[in-house]
């Protein structure tokens, strides 16, 4: 919106001219964001604590009652914050930022249907996990169909490390799109367990996929990095700057002792956000690399279960996600989330030099 009025404007008073630049309007956006998330964060906070949308939380595995009541549905804050900031310094005719931006929202209100059946029932179960699945996939097919017929789109899949190593997808592309977004909406959802722990990782993958998004959408950039240029996906990066920015604010009120819970809705928006990115700019494997910690974590979850099955009871590890396993062991939850930023943080500088280490 502050685009497409302080742009035209820049003919008669040259200080406009800045607004041109993605770089000034990305870093517009996370300010902005952050703003409103510091602004908002308190009477958000203020409000659910009255309608007593606490957190209901599992009597089984670590020992975490005392944060039982603490508001949820805080992913509510980053939302707001991010599609306010991303609505005003945005490009209107950027079509993968109505793409991405509609996914979000539309896991968001998924997340929010879920965490409000989890209040209203007083249980720690909402929507049953088959609805919530169907719906993700129905929501993520259509991402993927949309971006799949654009006329410009490339159906060969980038690898990387791999320079030449592109194979060609065709029509399945469209179900592996499907799978990258579902995956890690539910991955960043399971990562979701202690203070702090989930938005440290969601913020560094946004901002590495912030360089990407750029690098994508600028011809010259693409073109000396040999990744696939996107139109239009230059504009990503005031989403991802954004989402930091959004990030930002709600960890001064998440961090340990928290005093807000993501909830579902934000944990599933923020997943499926950052595999809609992936899947437009063409990253989608480089997403398992700056998210790691979230595919060991789903990974944990899912190997637990199938050894368990498979065991006849038995155990892979004390108890998963991978985060409890290690409380589990005795490690303080914010050696814990501390030690997990890092990791992400090492991956995502992985995941930057695999662009030129090919």
């Amino acid at each position: 919106m502050l685009y497409h009025l302080l742009y035209p404007l820049s003919d008669e008073h040259g200080l406009f001219n800045v607004v041109r630049y993605i770089t000034f309007r990305t870093a517009a956006a996370t300010l902005t964001a952050l703003f409103l998330a510091f602004l908002l964060g308190p009477p958000l906070i203020r409000f659910l604590d009255r309608l007593r949308v606490g957190q209901p939380i599992r009597e089984i595995g670590p020992d975490h009652q005392a944060k039982a009541g603490t508001p949820t549905m805080g992913g509510l804050l980053i939302l707001i914050a991010l599609s306010v900031s991303v609505l005003l310094w945005s490009d209107f005719s950027s079509r993968p930022i109505w793409i991405v931006l509609g996914l979000t929202i539309g896991y968001g209100v998924l997340g929010f249907v879920d965490d409000f059946a989890k209040v209203r029932r007083h249980h720690s179960d909402g929507i049953s996990a088959r609805a919530k699945l169907v719906w993700q996939f129905l929501l993520a097919f259509g991402v993927a169909a949309l971006i799949y017929t654009d006329p410009g789109f490339d159906k060969e899949l980038a690898v990387p490390f791999f320079k030449e190593f592109t194979p060609h997808l065709g029509p399945f592309y469209v179900p592996l799109a499907a799978l990258v977004i579902v995956f890690f909406s539910n991955a960043v959802n399971l990562t979701d367990g202690l203070d702090g722990l989930a938005i440290g990782p969601v913020m560094i993958a946004a901002g590495t996929f912030t360089i990407l998004a750029y690098a994508a959408g600028h011809v010259g950039i693409s073109e000396y990095l040999a990744i696939k240029h996107v139109p239009g996906a230059g504009q990503l990066a005031i989403f991802c700057g954004a989402l930091v920015g959004g990030g930002m604010g709600f960890l001064w009120f998440n961090t340990y002792p928290a005093q807000l819970f993501m909830g579902d809705v934000g944990s599933l928006a923020l997943g499926g956000a950052l595999g809609a990115i992936a899947v437009v700019i063409r990253q989608e494997i480089l997403l398992c690399v700056v998210g790691g910690i979230f595919v060991v974590e789903a990974l944990s979850v899912m190997l637990q279960v199938a050894y368990f099955k498979w065991s006849g009871g038995k155990r892979i590890f004390l108890m998963a996600p991978l985060h409890h396993h290690f409380e589990k062991l005795g490690w303080a939850e914010q050696k814990i989330v501390v030690r997990f930023w890092i990791v992400a943080a090492i991956l995502a500088l992985v995941a930057l030099s695999s662009l030129k280490l090919r």
